[in-house]
């Protein structure tokens, strides 16, 4: 006699399902080249995407519990794949990465020349540098009369600090010849996977892998991390790495953090998570002696090999994309609604001081991802970035932490990168709504969590973590009391 299907058999296959439909909808997405012809239309699938993935994720929390690793595992190898299934489509950031590749592969310093440069010419390949006809297409830059390049900003010095340019190295001198763009997507693919499986060990350690899927099947991931091969995603790795060290081993934490700002400097904003309820100077250097020495380290061959500054591109960057002009583009959009432009930059100062203070004082050194996550979002809220792929970082630490309602603000630099081509505020809107939500999900945690409960440090806001239960039935026993 055949048993009927429990719940928990049933949540499993509406789970599968939900991963399988947001799988073949990733596939029409990345397939879209759209970004220059119809933009929104690939927001509209992007959408949808992002409603399959919010949809899956909320069916495996009935799924059981046992189900629940090999869900999110084959489902975040299921969406990574997705992302091999065309070339980049709205991002030319990968192409830059072979290119520096290459030129350090022939022995040059990457931040000695801009890839326009005439002393670079005997490396040039025509896939880097089409000719003719080839040159019509809207994703390339002009470099001299029936030249182009794939390569974006091919005037300036690179932007990338040593960690991402030992990567580029390396997949360019494991990748066999005619790879071209594939190598760093699936270089990009084989990242991602590695960051579920060390989501799925730090969280299933305590207990409960369910919210490694805000990662694995996040649509960013097959869009970002795997077809326009973003680097950020070593960064993530590495800072997803670094965090669950600190929890126990801070030197080696420390080091691994290093590791992660010379990967992309964003993993800077996780210092003080990385800090989270730190009261010693010696537990402090622990962390921060490593990070530095590491950081000096990969940095000290190439200024002894460079005849240019390291820097590269960097304060160009900076200045290009409006952090140091508030008046300029659309940083900084939640602030310019409230406080005149000139104010902007002093509040952003402010607020990450505050921010920061708050995560290292009153943060759990159990869960230093949780004050880390605090910082990495406020300064999203704050400064606005038109970017998409800069928020696979909040993705990896909402991962971490289970506070969902933080992923909105990956959908806000979504639409200010690609919906804002046709809708101009569309960031702005979004950035908004995803504030209130924050503070909507803040208030909705501290009233579940209800008066006279020990605030929730170690295991999501609203819950007593363990650490909090066994120190308050320590304290118990000790004054007579029960656990």
């Amino acid at each position: 006699m055949t048993r009927p299907p429990t719940a928990g058999s049933r949540a499993t296959a509406t789970t599968a399902a939900l991963v399988t439909g947001l799988v073949a909808v990733l596939v029409l997405t990345v397939r879209k080249d759209g970004y220059f012809s119809d933009p929104a239309g690939l927001s509209w699938l992007y959408a949808a995407c992002w409603v399959l993935f919010a949809a899956a994720v909320w069916s495996l929390r009935r799924a059981p519990a046992r189900h629940a690793t090999a869900l999110v595992l084959a489902g975040g190898v299921a969406v990574a794949l997705t992302g091999l299934v065309a070339p980049p489509r709205t991002s030319t950031d990968s192409y830059r990465y072979a290119w520096d590749g290459r030129v350090q592969a022939a022995g040059i310093s990457p931040y000695d020349h801009a890839p326009a440069d005439a002393a670079l010419l005997p490396y040039r390949d025509t896939w880097l540098f089409p000719t003719g006809k080839a040159c019509g297409e809207p994703d390339l830059a002009a470099v001299s009369e029936g030249v182009c390049t794939r390569v974006n900003r091919p005037r300036v010095h690179t932007v990338y600090p040593p960690t991402g340019e030992l990567y580029f190295l390396l997949v360019h001198a494991l990748s066999p010849d005619g790879a071209r763009h594939k190598a760093f997507q699936v270089s990009g693919a084989v990242l991602a996977v590695a960051t579920t499986l060390a989501l799925l060990r730090i969280l299933r350690r305590r207990g409960d892998p369910r919210t490694a899927a805000y990662w694995a099947w996040c649509p960013a991931i097959a869009v970002e991390a795997v077809n326009n091969a973003h680097a950020d995603v070593l960064a993530v790795l590495l800072s997803v790495l670094a965090l669950g060290l600190t929890v126990r081993h801070r030197f080696s934490g420390g080091a691994v953090l290093g590791l992660a700002i010379a990967a992309k400097l964003l993993p800077a904003v996780l210092i003080p998570g990385a800090l989270s309820g730190v009261r010693r100077a010696r537990d402090a250097a622990a962390t921060l002696l490593p990070a530095a020495a590491v950081l000096t380290a990969l940095y000290l061959p190439y200024v002894l090999l460079s005849h240019s500054s390291v820097l590269g591109y960097l304060a160009g960057y900076a200045d290009e994309e409006g952090y140091q002009d508030a008046s300029a583009g659309n940083r900084y959009a939640l602030l310019r609604l409230l406080l005149p432009d000139s104010w902007a930059v002093p509040a952003v100062a402010a607020g990450m001081l505050a921010v920061s203070l708050y995560a290292i004082l009153r943060g759990d050194p159990e869960r230093p991802w949780s004050g880390a996550l605090l910082v990495t979002g406020t300064a999203f809220l704050l400064t606005t970035p038109g970017y998409s792929w800069y928020a696979l970082l909040l993705i990896a630490l909402v991962a971490l932490d289970g506070r969902g309602e933080w992923l909105v603000v990956a959908v806000a630099g979504a639409a200010a990168y690609l919906t804002g081509r046709v809708a101009p505020y569309a960031g702005t809107t979004v950035y908004a709504a995803a504030a209130l939500v924050v503070l909507c999900g803040w208030a909705a945690r501290r009233r579940a969590r209800g008066p006279g409960r020990t605030p929730d440090r170690t295991a999501g806001p609203g819950t007593l973590s363990p650490a909090w239960k066994a120190r308050r039935n320590h304290e118990r026993a000790i004054h007579g009391g029960t656990p």
